[in-house]
């Protein structure tokens, strides 16, 4: 195909390719850059190309260049969602991490301890004891107040936010 070749191509088949992917995409913005896209691609290969198989050959570069489009959009929206969504889920567990420390600084040093020990650390009641000098019967109890008054301090901040 010689450079004549080419822009009667162009001239001959930019609206009907326009339209074609038009109705295919319904975005006039992505419909011009796959016929620019297209019009491009069959240049670079302008010398390979058949003139009586140039709008063929256009139609199916155009076609394959919108799925392309369509695969990388999608993919790009499944990647936002994702990192929206860990992003809230970062968000959630953020602020339940600083309502849990607060609410863990209102117990008692003793409580504090036992229970960080027990539910962070995973230590058994015995290793606990053992750490703290206390009876395994002291630790239950004391993880037993604490964890009360955390249900206590957090069921207090729903109280208010429902309200607010």
């Amino acid at each position: 195909m010689t450079r004549n070749d080419y822009n009667h191509c162009v001239d001959a088949h930019a609206d009907g390719l326009y339209r074609f992917i038009l109705k295919n995409i319904r975005d006039k913005e992505k419909a011009r850059d796959i016929v620019q896209e297209a019009f491009a691609k069959v240049w670079v290969k302008v010398d390979e190309i058949n003139v009586e198989k140039s709008k063929s050959y256009l139609f199916t570069t155009a076609y394959n260049t919108m799925i392309d489009m369509l695969r990388k959009d999608e993919k790009m929206m499944r990647m936002e969602n994702h990192h929206q969504l860990q992003g809230a889920a970062y968000n959630s567990y953020s602020d339940l991490k600083e309502v849990i420390d607060e609410a863990l600084l209102q117990l008692p040093e003793i409580q504090r301890t036992v229970v960080l020990l027990r539910d962070y650390e995973g230590y058994s009641y015995q290793e606990i004891g053992d750490i703290t000098q206390l009876s395994e019967a002291q630790v239950k109890v004391y993880i037993f107040r604490a964890r009360m008054a955390l249900k206590q301090y957090i069921s207090c901040l729903d109280k208010v936010l429902e309200e607010s």
